[in-house]
């Protein structure tokens, strides 16, 4: 597994954690970035898991915006916690990382929600990110 996959699973733990909590993002990525120091064999992960936290707090109402734009009749409180970080994730890399290409973030958030999710949010998913990445 490549280090940034892994970050985004690193991630994709900590909006969800902030999410169920009701923490604000930056107080988990804070209390992460503790326990980052005393796992220097994961600094790779940690770094970019980092940058898309980071991203996903500088950015959240604009990524918010484009989730709910194109998730068809779904609000996004309705949507389960898990598929809500998952889309906020790939949501970022799409829109704000050139370097990972449009097909490579979609694929990661599909395999997250695949493993992480039920079974109809692979394909909603999908739907959502490929909606944005035509409108962005």
């Amino acid at each position: 597994m490549s280090a940034r996959t892994k970050a985004r699973k690193r991630a994709l733990d900590m909006l969800f954690s902030a999410d169920i909590r009701g923490e604000e993002l930056s107080v988990v990525l804070a209390a992460e970035a503790a326990r980052a120091i005393h796992e220097p064999e994961r600094e790779a992960s940690w770094l970019y898991a980092r940058e898309i936290v980071d991203g996903i707090i500088d950015h959240g109402d604009e990524i918010d915006e484009h989730i709910t734009t194109h998730s068809r009749d779904w609000r996004l409180e309705r949507m389960p916690a898990v598929d809500r970080a998952i889309l906020r994730v790939a949501g970022w890399e799409l829109l704000f990382n050139e370097q990972v290409p449009v097909a490579v973030a979609i694929d990661e958030a599909v395999e997250l929600a695949k493993e992480y999710s039920t079974d109809e949010s692979g394909a909603f998913v999908h739907g959502v990110l490929a909606r944005v990445a035509r409108a962005r």
